[in-house]
């Protein structure tokens, strides 16, 4: 008897990768079923692209360095009608997703923000949390949204983030996102999840240097929107 072909995922999450062999099998077997992982290798020198082909992951190459260049080329490989995201280092726990799925499925929310809650020590080191917290207040004022984290897990249907138009392919691509659905009139909902120490070496905000350089970043987004004022044009933060 010939098994029926699986049906295909209403979610792919997507998650940009760059040397986290060492958390990927953890991170992968807490994907909920129904859930197709779509992991974006950056540039891994570990194995980590071998690594999440035999957990079953669907594998994405992108050769230009840079979180949100991740994040682009797992959207334009996603095919599901909604996509999630989320760190590949194990801070953040897959088995968590529905937090952030289920407002949008359920036509609560056009985007959920996972606002991250420190689970043990050590998982959200002073100064990342700092340029964080100076991030979202910057971004409550120019738009008005009562979020206070930029949430790296979250979720949107896949279209109509491609319609968005986001250029940034470095650190400032989840800010970008989310000004741009605040621009566009977006019901943009933030729920807690749990975070943890991540496993391995941070290359971005768990280091003093890799934070300065995300929350520079971060700010070339804001004026950027601050020069076109309430305009969708926002081409100069690429």
């Amino acid at each position: 008897m010939s098994r029926r072909p699986a049906p295909p995922p209403t979610i792919d999450l997507i998650l940009p990768c760059l040397d986290e062999a060492a958390a990927l099998p953890w991170v992968l077997a807490r994907v909920p079923p129904g859930v197709r992982a779509v992991v974006v290798d950056n540039g891994s020198t570990d194995g980590s692209a071998e690594v999440a082909a035999r957990h079953d992951a669907l594998v994405v190459h992108e050769t230009r360095r840079g979180f949100g260049a991740a994040c682009h080329a797992g959207l334009l490989a996603a095919t599901a009608p909604y996509v999630a995201f989320c760190d590949a280092d194990a801070s953040l726990d897959p088995a968590q997703l529905d937090l952030v799925t289920g407002p949008v499925l359920g036509g609560a929310a056009d985007l959920v923000l996972g606002r991250r809650v420190p689970a043990g020590r050590g998982a959200w080191p002073v100064h990342a949390r700092l340029g964080n917290r100076a991030v979202a207040w910057r971004l409550r004022r120019r738009t008005g949204l009562a979020v206070r984290d930029l949430g790296p897990m979250r979720c949107a249907p896949r279209e109509r983030l491609l319609g968005l138009g986001v250029t940034d392919r470095r650190s400032g691509y989840p800010l970008e996102v989310v000004l741009r659905a605040a621009l566009a009139g977006w019901r943009v909902v933030e729920v807690p999840v749990g975070y943890r120490p991540r496993t391995g070496r941070s290359k971005v905000t768990g280091t003093v240097r890799g934070t300065l350089q995300a929350v520079r970043d971060m700010d070339r987004v804001l004026r950027a929107a601050a020069r076109v004022e309430g305009g969708l044009d926002l081409a100069g933060a690429g």
